[in-house]
C-alpha cells in the first residue's frame, strides 16, 4: 500500500442477495490524487462508498485501505432538527477515537476549531448547525471529515446546491489535502466537474470505465453511463455540455 491509497479489485455487491446493486469495479487511488466518481442517480455511487466504509451487508472482492477513510454526506441528507451547533457537528469526527467514557479533551475542541476556520467558518462555531445555508452546512461536514485526520476522504456530491462562495471554499480545501497526499474520491453527476480531476470512475452499477478524465470520459462511455439521462450538444472542437433529467 505504499503507492497507493486505495486499491479495490473485483468488487461487487448490493443489500440483498441477488441485488448486484454494484458490479466488478476496480479502481486505486495514490495519495495526492482526486478521483470522480462519475454516474447518473441510482447508478451506485453511494453503494460504492457504503463498500469502502465496511457498510454494504453483501460484498466479494477485494478492497484495501490504507486507514479507514473519512465520509461526508451530502448535505441535503442531513437532520436539520437536532439542537446542535456547527463545534459540536464537527466534534462528531473525534468520537471514533474516544472512549465513551472520556470527555473531548481541549485539544480536539482546539482542532475542531482549527477545521472550522480551515473551511471559513471560525465565527460559526455557536450557530446551530440547523440555521446554516446549504453551503455553510456542507462545509461544516467538510469539517468533521478534517477532523478525523484521515488519508482517504469519500465526499458524496459536496458542490451539489452550494453556493459560489461555499463552492471557491470547499475547492481550496480539496486543493490543499491534494498537496497533503491524502486521496479524495468524489461523487458526482457533473461531468464539467469530473473533468478537473485526476482520474475519473464511471459506474451504471457496473464499472464502465476508469483512467484520466481526457481518454476516458468519451461519448460511448458517457452513454453507457448515462444512458437515456445524457443529452449531448456537440460543440466547437469536439467538447460536449451535458444536462441531466435528475439529481445524480
Amino acid at each position: 500500500m505504499s503507492a497507493t491509497l486505495v486499491r479495490v479489485e473485483g468488487l461487487s455487491g448490493g443489500y440483498v442477495a441477488g441485488d448486484g446493486a454494484l458490479q466488478d469495479v476496480a479502481f486505486s487511488a495514490a495519495p495526492g490524487t482526486v478521483v470522480a466518481v462519475l454516474g447518473a442517480n441510482g447508478g451506485g455511487k453511494t453503494t460504492l462508498f457504503r463498500a469502502l466504509l465496511g457498510e454494504l451487508p453483501i460484498a466479494t472482492g477485494t478492497v484495501e485501505l490504507a486507514a479507514a477513510p473519512a465520509y461526508v454526506p451530502q448535505t441535503e441528507r442531513s437532520r436539520l432538527d437536532f439542537p446542535v451547533s456547527a463545534l459540536e457537528v464537527v466534534l462528531m469526527g473525534a468520537y471514533a477515537r474516544t472512549p465513551w467514557w472520556r470527555r473531548l479533551s481541549a485539544g480536539e475542541r482546539a482542532a475542531a476549531r482549527g477545521a472550522l476556520e480551515r473551511v471559513g467558518l471560525a465565527d460559526s462555531a455557536r450557530a446551530p448547525f440547523g440555521t446554516l445555508s446549504g453551503g455553510q452546512r456542507q462545509r461544516v461536514l467538510i469539517a468533521r471529515a478534517l477532523l478525523q485526520d484521515a488519508p482517504v476522504i469519500l465526499l458524496d456530491e459536496p458542490l451539489s446546491g452550494v453556493d459560489a462562495v461555499s463552492a471557491a471554499l470547499i475547492e481550496a480545501v480539496f486543493a490543499e489535502l491534494r498537496g497533503e497526499g491524502r486521496a479524495l474520491l468524489i461523487a458526482t453527476h457533473d461531468i464539467e466537474q469530473a473533468r478537473g480531476s485526476d482520474r475519473v470512475l464511471c459506474i451504471a452499477r457496473r464499472q464502465v470505465a476508469f483512467g484520466p478524465p481526457g481518454p476516458t470520459l468519451t461519448p460511448d462511455v458517457l452513454r453507457a453511463t448515462y444512458g437515456a439521462e445524457l443529452i449531448v450538444v456537440p460543440e466547437a472542437g469536439g467538447a460536449m455540455a451535458v444536462e441531466h433529467h435528475h439529481h445524480g
